[in-house]
């Protein structure tokens, strides 16, 4: 038998630029910080999570391996409860969130502390391969000799790391980075670089616009900036807002900003997503787990899909699983009453808007990731944490969240408030 599975509540950080507020933070205190939060504002005790489950893309070598174990056990979790890291590229906090689903449907567990976190601004530099052999012959050499035998084969160019981000952006299926790919869709589907201009703007006005109402107050959790969390700074201060919304964004300004991807393209830095620091965690329980920790539940996930398309293309990938999501043929999409899809890029979200017919006072009613930030594994997460929120807030019923993974996959999730 099935196991119906809640969203009971979550929090986010601040998301902040890629370079700027959180650049300092350990990785992990992305999590830490919204959980604990998390726990204390529901009053559910740690100690009765079943499995800890976030995702994380540029996963830091100091976390033991397993981010989600560290924030988990040092959240309040006992030691006795297994963590599981999941990456799945920009989906991985989606994907946290569906691995837990599952789990709770194969009865392995009640309740769940699930999310993503991503610090873009501490993505590790890589060195080529041969540069690396050499660093290990160096570290070998035992005498003086063989020391400096060893420094002579270095050259200029073997201290010049690659950015482990900047490959990241490119997909090694098609050999396109994720910027051409968008450019690719406009191409294909006569995008304008005013519309994606536009659109860039309207998604700056709509977070303005729910910054103002303290809309986004309920749902991040005051992070402090301490030496107790700072890798290489004692900041103390707290931020409480996302640093990437501009409230001067004009679609005027907005058409002089260079391509970045192709000379005669229309993809800008900003039309597309800001690169951003940031965590969100959420607590999903069964029936069961609701019974046990008196908890009242925001949302209900309804069901959830999956589907590979052309990595070329990977921007598509919402329309196709949405479309997976929901029955052929049916309304389904039509009785939908708020719609997400993550904002990679202006002309990926303007593409899967048309495919899908989405009226445009349903979707991203509070801006998305051009505004706010696209800081990787933390972004699904957000998206089904704002749309459980603005769900009840609307007192609406329906919603579709979804999200293009490169690579060429994407991902949609149905929820439905309770």
């Amino acid at each position: 038998m099935l196991s119906d599975i809640f969203i009971v509540d979550g929090y986010r950080t601040p998301f902040c630029k890629f370079g700027t507020d959180l650049a300092d933070e350990e990785t992990s205190h992305l999590g830490i910080s919204p959980s604990k939060h998390l726990f204390t504002k529901t009053g559910v005790d740690p100690n009765v999570v079943d499995h800890v489950v976030f995702g994380c893309c540029n996963q830091p070598a100091t976390q033991i391996g397993n981010i989600a174990r560290s924030i988990g056990v040092r959240s309040g979790v006992p030691e006795e409860v297994p963590a599981v890291t999941v990456h799945r590229n920009c989906a991985s906090g989606f994907e946290a969130i569906t691995y837990a689903y599952d789990k709770a449907q194969s009865h392995k567990g009640d309740v769940f502390l699930v999310g993503g976190v991503e610090s873009m601004s501490r993505a590790p530099f890589l060195y080529p391969y041969d540069t690396a052999k050499k660093f290990t012959k160096l570290a070998r050499s035992k005498t003086i000799g063989q020391k400096l035998g060893a420094l002579t084969q270095f050259r200029p160019t073997d201290f010049s790391p690659e950015i482990s981000l900047k490959l990241a952006l490119v997909d090694n299926l098609c050999g396109m980075g994720m910027g051409h790919t968008a450019e690719l869709l406009a191409r294909e589907y006569d995008i304008t670089r005013r519309e994606q201009d536009e659109f860039a703007e309207n998604s700056h006005l709509k977070a303005m616009a729910a910054q103002a109402c303290s809309r986004f107050e309920e749902e991040i959790a005051p992070f402090y900036c301490t030496e107790d969390n700072c890798l290489r700074s004692y900041n103390d201060k707290v931020l409480l807002k996302d640093n990437g919304i501009r409230n001067d964004a004009d679609v005027n300004k907005l058409g002089k900003l260079r391509t970045v991807f192709d000379r005669n393209g229309t993809v800008t830095p900003g039309n597309a997503s800001q690169v951003t620091d940031g965590g969100a965690a959420l607590l999903l329980m069964t029936e069961k787990g609701l019974s046990q920790t008196n908890s009242v539940p925001l949302a209900r996930i309804v069901n959830y899909e999956y589907v590979g398309c052309d990595p070329k293309r990977m921007g598509l990938g919402p329309v196709h699983a949405i479309r997976k999501l929901i029955a052929p043929g049916s309304k389904i999409l039509d009785m939908m009453d708020l719609v997400e899809i993550n904002e990679a890029f202006a002309a990926q979200v303007i593409a899967c808007q048309r495919h899908l017919k989405i009226p445009s006072e349903k979707l991203n009613v509070n801006g998305g990731s051009i505004a706010l930030g696209h800081p990787l594994a933390a972004s699904g997460a957000r998206l089904v944490l704002g749309m459980a929120k603005e769900l009840r807030h609307r007192d609406l019923k329906h919603g579709i969240v979804s999200l293009c993974v490169g690579g060429g996959q994407g991902g949609a999730l149905w929820i439905e408030k309770v």
